[in-house]
């Protein structure tokens, strides 16, 4: 994949959004605000935007833990998908975290960075413990760019209209650190809407995207699995003109995140 030069950057047409979000209750945009506007051209909806998934079987049960990984225990046995306030601190000091991320394609597996963004990555830790993601879809994905997830709307075809404005009902600041960087493929972020709007929205980059650099939460590396983020179905193109959905395009699923720890 190649790298990706300095683009006049496109921001995504948060007003429209933000719009959506007033008239729904406690939900906000949780995105990752700008993408590259040359990445795919604007002028048509190229058929390899979407990979061959299609042709592919859908995966429907989640894999087996990897050799070498412990279980990290659930905190409910059922998905919980609203929470009053951030989680208090639960990760435990000399813990190595990792995410087990099963989605309709696969499995991939990513190191938590843990000592560097802990408020960051406790909250991803215990969403997923709560089976708050067991379920959601790939709301967006765009070749080239990033997939994001972690809208609880995106279980129900019927709020596919407010899909990419939901979260699990409160924020969290940024924790930003200068040397995190976007320069390859394979980094974990949370998703925003702005500065100090983090919830549950996450993404994950297919290609170097250092534009986003200090702008996003980034608190994850892709150990094993950046092949079955290729298979993920594309839903939009970018250029110019902005974002267009991909006609046909149906977003693979989360099947569950786990978590994990090392040694």
């Amino acid at each position: 994949m190649k790298r990706l030069a300095v683009f006049a950057l496109m921001t995504l047409s948060l007003a429209a959004c933000q719009k959506k979000t007033a008239e729904t209750t406690d939900t906000k945009t949780d995105t990752a605000a700008t993408t590259p506007s040359s990445a795919v051209p604007s002028s048509a909806v190229p058929s390899s935007a979407i990979p061959s998934a299609a042709a592919t079987p859908a995966i429907s049960k989640a894999g087996a833990v990897p050799a070498g990984y412990t279980l990290v225990p659930e905190l409910s046995k059922t998905a919980v998908t609203t929470f009053s306030k951030p989680p208090a601190p639960a990760l435990q000091d000399g813990k190595d975290y990792y995410a087990l991320i099963d989605s309709s394609r696969g499995q991939v597996l990513v190191d938590l960075l843990e000592k560097d963004v802990p408020v960051t990555v406790n909250n991803f830790v215990t969403l997923a413990r709560n089976h708050y993601y067991d379920g959601q879809r790939f709301h967006r994905v765009i070749d080239n760019f990033m997939a994001q997830t972690g809208d609880p709307g995106s279980k129900d075809e019927a709020k596919k209209a407010s899909w990419g404005t939901g979260g699990p009902g409160y924020s969290f600041p940024d924790e930003i650190r200068t040397k995190l960087i976007f320069d390859k493929p394979g980094m974990l972020a949370m998703a925003n809407s702005g500065a100090n709007t983090n919830g549950s929205q996450f993404f994950i980059t297919f290609a170097p995207a250092e534009f986003l650099n200090g702008k996003y939460n980034l608190f994850g590396k892709v150990v094993t699995g950046q092949d079955i983020l290729a298979k993920l179905t594309r839903t939009a193109v970018s250029g110019q003109g902005g974002e267009v959905p991909i006609p046909g395009a149906v977003p693979d699923r989360l099947l569950s995140v786990r978590i994990l720890t090392k040694g």
